[in-house]
């Protein structure tokens, strides 16, 4: 379940361009030049004392439904600082959730793309801040992985401490490795939309008509997120 980025380069390190810029709290927010932001958008904050108590409320309005939301800051501060920050700079508005899973162990939906492509992102990445309390999958003889559960709300990645802007959230329990931060949860209205997205299927192409991992047949657009509450 990793989000796809396209090759990095070692152009800007081979050309004595100066390094990434990195923020001084604890989250340390990297740029990543090799993979500009899709939107603008700064680094974002990082004070000393990341807020790491309490949850916040997220009114996502998409195409297809209500998609609220409950960030869980004890479970990933540093993930739900940065969330909020591109939520407040709008960078997930009129953003296309590009990627939809059907497999019998891996039932998501993935957003957060502005290029709607799998591959676009905030210009920065930050470091994992991964689960220890998810179940064992049944499924999995191995125990490597563990289950995502309905309704939970997670970090896609393309490798360790590659975290960015885009994210998934889990329509039907799913067995992964606790490779994914989980930093909340969908509300029920929520899930109803997914469970609608879901139903509608992913668009078949030519080599396969009927895909398990596409686009969603249902365009499904975050039109606008937003804080529900000061923070």
């Amino acid at each position: 379940m990793a989000l796809v980025v396209s090759g990095g380069s070692l152009a800007a390190a081979s050309s004595g361009a100066a390094p990434p810029r990195t923020t001084h709290g604890p989250c340390q927010y990297t740029q990543t030049p090799d993979e500009p932001p899709a939107r603008p958008i700064a680094l974002p904050p990082d004070p000393p004392r990341t807020p790491s108590r309490g949850t916040v409320a997220m009114t996502v309005a998409t195409s297809q439904g209500p998609l609220p939301l409950r960030l869980d800051r004890a479970k990933a501060p540093c993930t739900v600082q940065s969330f909020l920050h591109l939520a407040r700079h709008r960078f997930y508005d009129r953003t296309v959730c590009h990627r939809l899973t059907a497999y019998p162990t891996l039932k998501v939906l993935q957003c957060g793309d502005p290029t709607g492509t799998g591959e676009g992102g905030p210009g920065y990445k930050y470091k994992d801040e991964l689960p220890v309390d998810l179940p064992p999958a049944p499924t999995d003889p191995t125990g490597s992985r563990r289950v995502y559960e309905r309704g939970l709300l997670a970090m896609a990645n393309a490798g360790p401490h590659t975290n960015g802007s885009q994210f998934f959230v889990v329509y039907g329990d799913s067995a992964l490795r606790p490779n994914y931060t989980v930093f909340g949860t969908v509300g029920s209205d929520g899930l109803a939309t997914l469970d609608k997205v879901a139903a509608g299927g992913i668009v078949p192409t030519a080599e396969d008509p009927a895909p398990v991992d596409g686009t969603p047949a249902l365009r499904t657009e975050l039109l606008r997120v937003r804080s529900s509450c000061p923070h």
